[in-house]
């Protein structure tokens, strides 16, 4: 069982291995709280955690429900990076739950998650490069097993991808969260009509580091110049502009990495590996180079409980020994450590 409560989404996931390291989907439970902060254009922690708390039970029992079980033979859950009372509520009803089943604990990696819910959509995982991209984390991970330490080999020096889309919405008048409403905007626009700079792409800028903070002034500026010359914006042709430009370069980045470190497989992550642009443009650059690409269902990319219980699953089919229940939450934790035992 996998537990998931690091920002605005409460999981519950369960699997089980079939069989040849391959795991079969038991259940995937999520309520989330996106509508709650919807008027206030982002998250706001407190109503996060307070959502969490609401939602905990009835997602738990909805899975257990589901999967036709009365209780796992371990409890996973996340214990970093994220909201640190979202954090807490999920771990302490982990512990909890834990606890009274008498069942093994295990304090699990948000992020190496992301990366472990493909096995789900494509069986077992080669070597890789991942990309993950969501509303607070953009990074590129090199994988060589699931049960071993993942390495990063670069991540955004300010706004994370999903977070610049959020801006970027917020500055053309669309809602929340703003992923979704770019996307379906930009495919009314040309994305060759206005064209946004490129960060980090210069001979002298980290080779694998992403920077979204320059693009999305990039855009505050050509929307104010707009409105100051009195003629009307062409937002959808801006949404277009600004999506090709996320898009190239988090594409770019991903396959140059995949043939820096010899992988010929690269795995997409995270709830804005969603958009459109992005999987089309990572399609095309993959084939170009015969590499393999594997991208979860977007169920799977959001945040939920069953890519916490996938990787929780294969680090146990690895050895991993269980968790204390005495440890601690972790909001900042290194995307390395796939499990935090003391």
């Amino acid at each position: 069982m996998g537990i998931e409560s690091s920002c605005d989404e409460t999981g519950v996931g369960i699997v089980r291995f079939v069989g040849d390291g391959t795991l079969e989907l038991l259940a995937d439970e999520v309520a989330s709280s996106v509508d709650e902060h919807a008027r206030f254009g982002g998250v706001v922690p407190e109503i996060a955690s307070r959502a969490h708390l609401e939602a905990m039970v009835p997602t738990m029992q909805r899975a257990l429900a589901s999967a036709g079980i009365a209780k796992p033979d371990a409890v996973c859950v996340t214990i970093g990076p994220g909201l640190a009372g979202a954090l807490l509520v999920g771990v302490a009803a982990a512990k909890a739950y834990a606890a009274a089943w008498n069942v093994p604990f295990y304090a699990i990696n948000h992020l190496a998650g992301h990366v472990a819910v493909d096995t789900l959509e494509h069986g077992p995982m080669p070597p890789c490069v991942a990309l993950l991209v969501s509303g607070g984390h953009t990074h590129l991970l090199h994988v060589q097993d699931l049960s071993k330490p993942i390495v990063e080999l670069g991540t955004t020096v300010d706004d994370a991808a999903g977070e610049a889309f959020d801006k970027v919405a917020r500055l053309l008048g669309l809602g929340y969260p703003g992923g979704p409403e770019v996307d379906r905007l930009a495919r009314e626009g040309d994305r060759t009509a206005v064209v946004f700079p490129r960060g980090m792409t210069g001979p002298r800028d980290a080779r694998n580091d992403f920077s979204f903070s320059g693009l999305k002034t990039a855009v505050a500026r050509f929307v104010e110049a707009k409105e100051r010359a009195g003629e009307a914006v062409p937002v959808a042709d801006v949404a277009a502009g600004f999506q090709e430009a996320v898009a190239d370069v988090l594409t770019m980045k991903a396959v140059r990495a995949a043939r820096d470190v010899g992988v010929d497989t690269l795995v997409l992550g995270g709830g804005a590996t969603a958009n459109t642009r992005l999987r089309e443009l990572a399609e095309e650059r993959c084939a170009e180079a015969g590499m393999a690409l594997r991208v979860p269902r977007p169920r799977l990319c959001t945040d939920n409980g069953v890519m916490i219980a996938a990787l929780g699953a294969h680090l146990i089919a690895g050895g991993a020994t269980p968790s204390a229940l005495s440890v601690g939450t972790d909001p900042g934790l290194s995307v390395s450590v796939a499990q935090v035992s003391a």
